[in-house]
């Protein structure tokens, strides 16, 4: 307690220092100097240097007086003060040397003042000192509260941070003297934040003092004050405020909304199908609120994926589901969260949970097989009807529809509604070994309920097909021969399939009593035809015909006749037979050659057809098209406009046309309005007594009417039904006067929009022949 009570005064010395040190420099000394000395001696211009206090509201402050020890108080001496701030912000006494300030001060613009003094004699005008500089120091009062550098201030620090945890320095400054007193001197305290924050009075850090929840507030505004002078009274202070916000950590796991989901799956829902979702909440935010679902008892039929923007388990089908084999499952699952800092394990040690309820619903399915496919053997050559195999397909709903059965596309086999599957046509195993089928089941009571299964019927081999010549031979004899020698090697193939491997016996026919020839069996599957006599004549008997037997190793076995067709050949001295097979080659190639030719020859023949008769087509098309100073009239006749009638065809004469210039016969037309308008609406009523015609002209002629753009057509649009007989007459140029100058056609101009353009045209048509 006395501690506390001395601060105060200790450091209060120091504020009286300044006045003392004034209070001794501004007393004058003079000095002692031995009487009768002739040296030079330096007058007493004693001082080192004045202190004024700044911010005095004085108009006149009295600093301080200079004075010369010669000076005896006779008004002889005159002082003069020099230097920046010399009679406008300090003046002297010029009688006295006393100084004034005259102005306010501010020690924060400027801290001291360098001067110079003089003194002069009045009498005679001469120095009397030397010229010298003196300071005057503006002396600190506290009068600058204190200032934060860098505001506005803030800081985040982790939420449950221990007590002690740094959280951020603040910093004032004070413009004061620090030199003078404790003006400059700050303390820092907190005014807001309590009890989860504090503050170090001499540094400004401040610290945590309370642990904190940011699920519960996020963040803190704290006040700061700063006073200088260590807070003594009257000093002065500043505020600041700092937002202090909380980082999250993870000491929230993951909590299930609700302890049971009910869910419900179709059994035609296919694997991988989304069934559901679940979800839990986490009061963290960011990576700490990241979390994994999983299911706890290892199902089979379901998983739990997650979806990593909305946190949601989303349930999924891992295996399909029968609701004949079961109609409900429950699973539970857990949830945790993905990433966890081993300090914080504490607040993870058991995860949440939850179950899920799925029911399954039935649906109409189509009939299941009791195979995923069959295989049916049958021996070819049974006959129709003979029985092959027998599917089966069941309803698996619970009302076990029955079930029809039917074969897509086969002409071969046909099936019952028992699923018996039988033949429809005999069968060969040559012509087709296999056949594939598919089996359509149909629920009768849903017949949109269909399900198929593919069915294979193997066709078995039975010994059906006796064996024959591998190839065609082209066999020749020489003439010369002899006997025993090898003409020929044969062999033979068979068609049918053999479990064992095909053995053919080679025989000549016991019919045949041409005894020129023999063969021999190799026992290989291969024969060899000798000659049995010596020389051959090729103009007696150019070709042998020799028959073969073959027979198989089936059961039961199997004989054909097959023959071979011998060719006596003049081989000459050589005793070759190739020269006859080049022979006959040679004119084979002939021939071949021959029908090429002849093929050839007929293609030019048919293409020179073709450009002949394009020429002629293309001549045809020039003569068309008439010369260009032909007379182009006589085309009128080809147009299918109706114009004024049967008049203008009647009167029509192409010979006319050609002549010279004919004067037409003039024939009165009846040139008053009246007239006109009559012979309009007479117009209208020729033709077919019939309301639909009429209204479809009076339509017509209204849209050629209200058309400022059509030209005026002559045509059946416009006139209606005009012919032979037409009370209107003819409006077609043929059938005109050749002078019209005398007709007036102002009447037009009130028919309409298409009449005016007519009066347009043919007026000024008469202005210009005019």
């Amino acid at each position: 307690m006395n501690c506390c009570l001395l601060l105060p005064f200790t450091l209060g010395i120091p504020l009286l220092l300044p006045c003392l040190i004034a209070t001794e420099n501004s007393i004058t000394k003079e000095v002692k100097h031995p009487a009768g000395s002739h040296l030079r001696v330096r007058r007493g211009w004693m001082w080192n240097q004045f202190f004024v206090p700044e911010e005095m509201n004085k108009t006149r402050h009295h600093i301080g007086q200079l004075r010369s020890d010669l000076d005896n108080g006779n008004n002889s001496f005159q002082y003069k003060l020099l230097g920046a701030g010399a009679g406008s912000i300090f003046v002297i006494d010029e009688r006295t040397g006393d100084i004034y300030a005259v102005q306010k001060l501010d020690r924060e613009e400027r801290s001291l003042y360098t001067l110079r003094a003089q003194v002069i004699d009045i009498t005679t005008g001469r120095a009397m000192e030397p010229e010298s500089e003196f300071v005057i120091r503006v002396s600190d009062i506290n009068d600058n509260e204190p200032k934060f550098l860098d505001e506005p201030y803030e800081a985040i620090v982790p939420e449950m941070s221990p007590e002690g945890t740094f959280v951020i320095q603040v910093t004032a400054s004070d413009a004061d003297d620090p030199s003078s007193g404790n003006n400059a001197r700050l303390l820092y305290s907190l005014r807001q934040g309590q009890p989860y924050f504090s503050i170090e009075p001499t540094t400004g850090v401040i610290r945590i003092s309370s642990k904190m929840d940011r699920e519960l507030q996020d963040e803190y505004w704290v006040i700061i004050q700063a006073k200088d002078m260590i807070g003594l009274p009257g000093a002065l202070s500043a505020t600041t405020s700092v937002l202090i916000k909380l980082s999250d950590v993870n000491d929230n796991k993951p909590i299930f909304k609700d302890s049971l989901y009910r869910l419900t799956v179709s059994e035609s829902a296919s694997v991988g199908m989304s069934i559901g979702k679940i979800m839990a909440y986490d009061n963290d935010i960011g990576e700490n609120a990241e979390m994994d679902y999983s299911i706890e008892d290892d199902s089979k039929t379901f998983d739990v994926i997650t979806n990593n923007e909305t946190q949601e388990g989303i349930i999924i089908l891992k295996k399909k589901v029968d609701f004949e084999h079961q109609n409900h499952y429950r699973i539970r699952a857990k949830v945790k969260n993905r990433r966890v800092d081993e300090q914080l394990r504490k607040y993870h040690t058991e995860a949440s949970t939850t179950f899920i309820k799925i029911q399954v619903e039935d649906v109409d399915e189509p009939p299941v097989f009791l195979l995923p496919y069959y295989i049916f053997e049958i021996f070819e050559g049974r006959p129709y009807g003979s029985f092959v195999g027998t599917v089966s397909a069941t309803d698996p709903d619970q009302r076990k529809s029955p079930i029809r059965y039917s074969i897509t596309r086969s002409k071969v086999f046909s099936i019952d509604d028992n699923g018996t599957v039988f033949t429809t046509n005999p069968l060969d195993r040559e012509i087709s070994a296999w056949y594939n089928l598919s089996v359509t089941a149909t629920e009768k009571y849903s017949i949109e309920q269909i399900s198929a299964v593919p069915v294979y019927v193997q066709v078995l081999n039975i010994n059906d097909h006796a064996p024959e010549f591998s190839e065609y031979y082209e066999t020749y004899v020489c003439e010369n021969a002899v006997s025993g020698q090898v003409i020929q090697t044969i062999s033979a193939v068979d068609r049918d399939e053999s479990i064992e491997d095909h053995h053919f016996y080679f025989n000549v026919s016991v019919v045949e009593n041409n005894s020129s020839f023999t063969i021999i069996d190799n026992q290989d599957n291969t024969a060899v035809i000798l000659t049995n006599r010596t020389g051959f004549s090729l103009q007696e008997e150019p070709v042998f015909y020799v028959s073969i037997l073959i027979a198989d190793n089936g059961i039961p076995s199997l004989t054909s006749t097959n023959t071979l067709t011998i060719h006596v050949c003049a081989c000459g001295d050589t005793g070759n037979t190739q020269t006859c097979s080049n022979k006959d080659l040679m004119l084979s190639m002939g021939f071949k050659t021959e029908v090429i030719i002849a093929i050839l020859i007929c293609i030019m023949i048919i293409c020179g057809f073709i450009f002949l008769n394009l020429g002629l087509k293309q001549r045809r098309k020039q003569t068309l098209f008439p010369e260009k100073g032909e007379d182009f009239r006589e085309n009128i006749f080809r147009y299918d406009d109706e114009g004024g009638g049967e008049e203008d065809t009647e009167a029509f004469d192409i010979v006319e046309l050609q002549g010279g210039t004919v004067m037409r016969e003039h024939k009165t037309r009846r040139t008053t309005r009246v007239e006109i308008r009559s012979l309009y609406r007479q117009s209208l009523q020729v033709g077919p007594d019939s309301a639909v015609f009429r209204k479809f002209i009076l339509e017509k002629l209204e849209e050629a009417n209200t058309d400022p753009c059509a030209p005026p057509f002559d045509s059946l649009q416009t006139y209606a039904f005009e012919g032979t007989g037409s009370l209107a007459g003819s409006l077609s140029s043929l059938g005109s006067a050749a002078f019209d100058q005398d007709e007036n056609y102002d009447y037009l101009n009130e028919l309409g929009p298409r009449f005016k353009r007519l009066a347009c045209m043919f007026g000024s048509a008469m202005q210009s022949n005019n």
